[in-house]
């Protein structure tokens, strides 16, 4: 009896699994394409290749990050701002909780020396033939695992996500403990959909495309072609023209520039090739920013900048040029176990960063999380800072590269000034600072001119827009900062003034 039972419940497991479809009309019996007994019983995790782009500079900071929250080993693509690791879809959450990574995507195949021709027709050719040849079926299910995961953010309007306005709230959770309970529901209620397939072939293929044809609408999709290097016959718009069109007549989908269901990555640098499905559909970056300024930071470079100084429990840490708080913010996010103070000369700075922190707090009171925030806001003048001397553990700030904001002939007067003040709050003998520049001549020679207050231990290179900066990593030496008299008078008369306007509001 329990024998007949147990293979009727596999009959019916299979025939419930696979539908009609899947059954021989003659024998009423599943085909060769159903479950086994140990199939219907046990799914297999599928194991694939996750590629992130991360702020150029910062590549072996998020494969640090990789390493200590995933338990994985990355492999790092130097000076291109990619890393590459493998994820089992049981953990496929994790990726989206990670803060220094931009982008996601899920390899479909890489070339590490792909062979191009010497003629456009040719090359491009091969590109059409490629789209028949790739394993794409463990991609595509871990593109629809991954849409059960991502939050409904709507499509974008035009292809490019940088274009969303400045007042547009960023729509990504940022509370930890909540985004990871969210996704792990929604991992265990897609597990029992995942099952992986060992060698995909061409039938596996067109069986995927079929399933995800197969609803209301059309897939839609799009093939972006991202190109580095100068030995290549034909252009980023002519690789994806050609590329794109083969996948379209693979699977049937239908091409669409701005309202794209699947955005199809064709990554080629140099000899390497790297074909994917992007995971996310907007940047990663957009996640505790709501009032945008003139040179606001990426929360992405903002993590890599705090992680370089190493926060520990109870540390003071400042910023003294806020901007619109995107430094702090971070910091008081993953961070929490120091505070921030985070000020500006700028009114409109500062109501900047207070409307951010009112935003993330209200978006934390939202999801059930404490609201509260470890971080306070200050207007004060740079150079002279309200605060007693030795009393900040960290400094980390974004200081004017004389482009949007000051000039450069300002930063030879301002450079030195706040190095100076920045000193003189910093505890001597274990203050550290992290600052950014792209000013490096002006920001070497203030260096020089400190009389040893300051000692550079590293320097990170990074791209800020298009701009080749620095991020500095000094330590605090115990030098003692001599002050002429005249700045100690005009130092007491702004605190006064500063304690006198604080007591009337």
């Amino acid at each position: 009896t329990l024998q007949m039972f147990s293979q009727e419940a596999t009959l019916s497991y299979s025939m419930s699994s696979h539908g009609d479809e899947d059954q021989d009309p003659e024998k009423g019996q599943p085909s060769h394409s159903s479950c086994t007994d140990t199939d219907a019983t046990c799914l297999e995790i599928i194991t694939v290749t996750v590629g992130a782009t991360v702020p150029t500079g910062f590549e072996l900071t998020a494969a640090e990050e990789v390493k200590e929250k995933i338990g994985v080993d990355a492999r790092v693509s130097k000076d291109r701002g990619r890393i590459y690791f493998p994820i089992t879809t049981d953990k496929l959450f994790q990726v989206h909780l990670l803060r220094s990574v931009d982008n996601l995507f899920v390899v479909v195949e890489e070339y590490d020396h792909y062979q191009f021709k010497q003629s456009k027709e040719e090359a491009l050719m091969d590109f059409q033939q490629l789209a028949s040849k790739l394993p794409w079926t463990n991609a595509l299910e871990v593109w629809k695992l991954n849409g059960t995961l991502k939050k409904k953010k709507g499509h974008r309007k035009g292809g490019n996500g940088s274009k969303m306005k400045p007042n547009i709230e960023a729509h990504h959770a940022t509370e930890a403990d909540t985004e990871q309970q969210e996704l792990t529901e929604a991992v265990d209620a897609s597990e029992g959909q995942t099952k992986a397939e060992s060698t995909p072939g061409l039938e596996d293929c067109e069986q995927t495309s079929e399933e995800l044809a197969s609803g209301a609408k059309p897939i839609k999709f799009r093939v972006t072609c991202n190109r580095a290097g100068d030995k290549h016959s034909f252009s980023s718009n002519e690789a994806a023209r050609d590329f794109g069109g083969a996948v379209q007549e693979f699977f049937q989908w239908k091409a669409d520039m701005t309202k794209f269901d699947i955005e199809v990555l064709l990554n080629i640098h140099n000899e390497e090739v790297v074909i994917g499905i992007a995971l996310t559909e907007e940047s990663l970056h957009r996640r505790n920013i709501s009032h945008f300024g003139p040179t606001t930071l990426r929360s992405t470079l903002c993590y890599g900048m705090l992680r370089l100084c190493k926060p520990q429990a109870s540390d003071i840490i400042l910023d003294p040029m806020c901007g619109t708080g995107a430094i702090p913010l971070e910091g008081a996010i993953e961070f929490n176990s120091s505070f921030y103070i985070a000020g500006d000369n700028n009114d409109m700075a500062v109501n900047r960063t207070v409307n951010n922190i009112c935003h993330i707090q209200k978006r934390r009171a939202d999801k059930g999380s404490a609201p509260c925030l470890p971080i306070d806001t200050v207007r004060w003048d740079l150079c002279s800072l309200p605060m007693r001397t030795s009393s900040v553990d960290i400094i980390i700030t974004d200081m004017p590269f004389g482009k949007r904001m000051g000039s450069r002939k300002k930063n030879w007067d301002l450079y030195p000034s706040c190095l100076r003040e920045m000193a003189r709050v910093c505890r001597p003998g274990t203050g550290k600072a992290v600052l950014l520049t792209q000013d490096k001549k002006c920001f070497a020679k203030a260096i020089s001119r400190m009389g040893g207050l300051w000692r550079k231990l590293h320097t990170v290179w990074v791209n800020v827009g298009g701009l080749h900066a620095g991020v500095y990593l000094l330590k605090r030496t115990g030098a003692v900062v001599k002050l002429h008299p005249s700045d100690l008078t005009c130092q007491l008369y702004r605190r006064c003034t500063f304690a006198i306007c604080s007591d009337k509001k």
